[in-house]
């Protein structure tokens, strides 16, 4: 037998210690907007736990929600620098880095979620997220962004009509820009975190969301007077970087591909549910709701802007699978 010298030894010693502790863990960190408790938030809860069971625990996901790394644009160029490594964005930033995006984003372009997820879930799906990969995001599952409408504080909505001169919140999006002016109304930009003293003070009359947003934000406390327009049903996205994505061995990206299905199918159940609890909490406060009974006016209005879109080479083709199907 061999005497065993000091750097033998050692080299042994660093052998069990592997074999006791199994792979070196890596952590990864991941944003999302939302906070606790919230379906976003609890299917990301989901997608760590499955990365970390089918690495056998190699991979370990620590999710920073309720935007406390920064604001939705800031997060979008931390995934890319690498600062973090997966996030949930709404379509509206992810179609500046893919601009065939923002053909998700048109006003009345699908009828409900089920209609979006019909095309997400199959080819159409398929082309954005070769899109969204070669901007640097790779999606690992689509979520529901939910019916957005239009909500303001001591301005009674019956009609869209109600709108014109109000300054409406958007998010930093093109087309939200654009249809808000559309509706003779003010777009005015400001991160989702402080919607709520703009509202407060008010530095805007109106924003437009989910009902889910609407009152996980408190905008319901203020806010009372809701006109159900579901102008835009737009999908959200699960990310990952490429660069984290490139250093995965094959096998755990189908772990990661997986968690992400997975944990999209749990956060559209959540969110089902949560709709409806969060109309009914906001009702029993006072809110009044209004809803649109006839789209046509509204779209009407807009065919600037789907005409805008219809003409651009990088959303026409989108646009044209949808509406034929």
């Amino acid at each position: 037998m061999m005497p065993r010298t000091p750097w033998r030894c050692f080299a042994i010693a660093c052998l069990l210690l592997v074999g006791a502790t199994g792979h070196a863990q890596t952590k990864l960190r991941a944003w999302n907007i939302h906070p606790d408790g919230y379906p976003v938030t609890e299917a990301m809860k989901r997608f760590a736990s499955l990365v970390a069971q089918g690495t056998q625990g190699r991979y370990q996901v620590e999710i920073f929600s309720n935007a406390t790394l920064g604001d939705q644009p800031k997060a979008v160029q931390m995934l890319k620098s690498g600062e973090i490594d997966l996030a949930e964005f709404s379509s509206g930033p992810l179609s500046d880095a893919a601009p065939g995006l923002k053909a998700l984003n048109l006003p009345f372009l699908f009828t409900d979620s089920a209609h979006m997820f019909k095309h997400l879930d199959g080819k159409l799906g398929e082309r954005f997220a070769a899109k969204l990969q070669a901007a640097g995001f790779v999606v690992l599952g689509w979520y529901d962004g939910g019916g957005r409408s239009f909500y303001c504080v001591n301005r009674p909505l019956n009609s869209f009509k109600d709108l014109a001169g109000a300054r409406i919140r958007v998010q930093q999006s093109e087309v939200y820009l654009e249809m808000v002016k559309l509706l003779d109304a003010t777009p005015v930009a400001l991160p989702f975190k402080e919607v709520m003293g703009a509202l407060e003070k008010g530095d805007v009359d109106c924003a437009e969301n989910n009902m889910p947003s609407f009152e996980s934000t408190g905008h319901y406390k203020v806010a009372k007077s809701v006109y159900v327009t579901n102008h835009v049903i737009s999908p959200e996205a699960l990310v990952v970087s490429t660069k984290l994505w490139a250093s995965l061995s094959a096998a755990d990206k189908t772990a990661f591909s997986k968690a992400g299905a997975e944990s999209a199918a749990l956060m559209r159940e959540l969110w089902n549910k949560r709709v409806a609890s969060a109309i009914e909490t906001a009702s029993k406060q006072g809110v009044q709701f209004v809803r649109l009974k006839d789209p046509a006016p509204m779209v009407r209005r807009m065919s600037p802007l789907y005409g805008k879109y219809m003409n651009d080479p990088s959303t026409r083709e989108e646009l044209l699978s949808i509406i034929s199907n």
